[in-house]
């Protein structure tokens, strides 16, 4: 019998636990015609991209990076804002879901995913490819509408119509939290040491901020803390 042929696939990609599990696990599932990564102001850019570069060739994908300057200049807050501090420190508690929302909106870019995913589904109907892949998880989903199964959905139903070829969004860890995600991570190999999650463009990730504080305590949940380096 012949083996099934893989549908293919464009997976966004930021360098982020997130995004990085997804287009490891998106490899063995489909076949990634294209992997986007977004530069949009944000101050993390230049890592993003470089180690997303660095992810695309361990895997011998087809990479691209997007620059969407629109998008910083309608935005004000603190990931693009050079004025303005991302919060950190004793300014996240990321146990408490009000002030998880506070320190949420200081970071909020305007329909962001919207953005990526719909940019994405354009390459995906010109490029004859059946899904669009993001990292979502539902732990940030808590306080960040726009990674939750409920938007995913809704994406996938505007995408059938909007896609000649019923593009739909499909996520991997869309119902996990960040220490099952790393865990699956384990089991797909990933390189952790790849992963920039930092809301800054340090050497090292700056150990501080709130993206940078779930992913240490999710790495140190399933004992691969020291796969990267942090201050």
């Amino acid at each position: 019998m012949a083996k099934e042929k893989k549908k293919k696939a464009i997976v966004l990609l930021s360098a982020g636990l997130d995004s990085t599990v997804n287009v490891y696990a998106a490899a063995e599932k489909f076949e990634i015609v294209k992997a986007l990564t977004f530069d949009y102001g944000q101050k993390s850019a230049s890592k993003e991209v470089e180690h997303s570069k660095w992810i695309a060739q361990e895997l011998n994908l087809d990479h691209e990076v997007i620059e969407l300057p629109w998008l910083k200049a309608i935005t004000t807050t603190s990931l693009v804002n050079q004025a303005a501090s991302v919060p950190q420190g004793n300014e996240i508690e990321i146990d408490d879901i009000e002030v998880s929302l506070e320190s949420a909106a200081k970071v909020w870019v305007p329909n962001r995913n919207g953005v990526f995913l719909n940019v994405a589904a354009s390459y995906a109907d010109a490029l004859n490819a059946h899904y669009v892949v993001p990292g979502f998880n539902y732990e940030e989903a808590q306080t960040f509408p726009d990674n939750s199964k409920e938007f995913l959905e809704v994406v996938t139903e505007s995408l059938s119509y909007s896609t000649s070829n019923t593009v739909k969004a499909h996520c991997f860890t869309i119902d996990l939290n960040k220490n099952e995600i790393v865990a699956l991570g384990k089991k797909l190999k990933v390189p952790f040491r790849m992963v920039w999650s930092c809301y800054h463009t340090w050497d090292v990730h700056c150990g501080q901020c709130e993206s940078c504080l779930r992913l240490k305590r999710a790495l140190k949940s399933e004992g691969v803390l020291g796969e990267i380096k942090m201050d």
